[in-house]
């Protein structure tokens, strides 16, 4: 299982069914067949609010099946859970209200506040179902002409209902590099990190710096390019170090490792409300994210950024 909340999922995606019509087709109505729910981005869950007993709320397909299909809703084919089929399946309020089955197994709630209290696996097959169904939501109509987009491959494909056009649309991943930055030790200096804030963030909230990738660069380049842009510091020995989906509303978090080669801060405040350098002591004193009482606090802990920093207390607690 990987370390990084939202990866390592154990669903089998079964590419090949996704094309199987008849499959898919007889899967649907399957009461072997099961379901993950979303409505308005917010994920099923058996509760929010306690951690021991916040799961993956994983309901009968059949419970909403016959209803999903001739609503129109957007739904799709997750994979396979051993031999079982699991769909991600996003509901209206009016058939939630029609089907008590649905009020009686949980509750619906953002994947931020709930993604690190469910099993990590459970946490992988919401954040893919997510993202599958924000992109379906997002793509239906053509970039090109405009028509309207039908679902296709089990929902993995977008194609353009305009005959002379059909344009397809794959699921999309926007690519983002999120890097933590060192000055090393000197002039018994212990080695520092550089955390930033956005004025976005709550208050006290401080991050690894971050930002898309862009045409035509490495993801190298955009390391180096985004720590400049933003704080003025320029960065060499770029190194890889982990990725993660990040479902919100379908990103790829690329975590790297970066060099600091120079010191001095010049923030780009259209981007940054705050950058400064601290020792892993004293990120060790931050608060929790949701400690509202801490003057400064670390990254979400569902987050590559928290995974990153850790990562880097301990290397430096040896």
């Amino acid at each position: 299982m990987s370390p990084v909340r939202y990866a390592g999922g154990v669903l089998d995606r079964a590419t090949k069914l996704r094309e199987d019509e008849d499959w898919i087709s007889a899967a649907l109505v399957s009461e072997a067949a099961m379901a993950v729910l979303l409505q308005d981005d917010r994920n099923f869950v058996t509760r929010a609010d306690r951690r021991e007993d916040t799961r993956a709320a994983i309901i009968p397909l059949s419970t909403v099946g016959e209803r999903v299909v001739t609503s129109g809703a957007s739904w799709v084919f997750l994979g396979l859970d051993g031999e079982v089929p699991m769909f991600g399946v996003d509901v209206s309020s009016q058939l939630i209200g029609e089907v008590p089955e649905i009020r009686d197994a949980g509750e619906f709630a953002d994947l931020r506040k709930i993604g690190s209290l469910v099993p990590p696996a459970e946490a992988a097959m919401l954040a893919y179902a997510r993202a599958m169904i924000a992109w379906q939501k997002r793509h239906r109509f053509c970039t090109v002409c405009g028509s309207p987009m039908e679902s296709q491959r089990a929902g993995h494909l977008r194609r353009c209902t305009n005959p002379d056009c059909k344009l397809e649309s794959f699921p999309r991943t926007d690519p983002v590099v999120i890097m933590l930055v060192t000055r090393p030790s000197s002039g018994g200096q212990p080695e520092r990190c550089l955390l930033g804030r956005h004025t976005r963030l709550p208050r006290g909230a401080y991050s690894l710096l971050a930002g898309f990738v862009e045409p035509g660069e490495s993801l190298e380049e955009a390391v180096a390019r985004e720590m400049w842009e933003e704080s003025g510091v320029r960065v060499l020995d770029v190194r890889y170090q982990a990725s993660q989906p990040w479902p919100f509303p379908y990103t790829m978090m690329m975590g790297f490792r970066a060099v600091a080669e120079t010191e001095e801060i010049v923030l780009d405040t259209d981007e940054l409300e705050d950058a400064r350098w601290f020792t892993a002591a004293e990120v060790s004193q931050f608060g929790e994210w949701g400690d509202e009482t801490a003057t400064f606090r670390v990254p979400r802990s569902d987050s590559v950024a928290r995974y990153l920093l850790d990562a880097w207390i301990a290397e430096q607690s040896r």
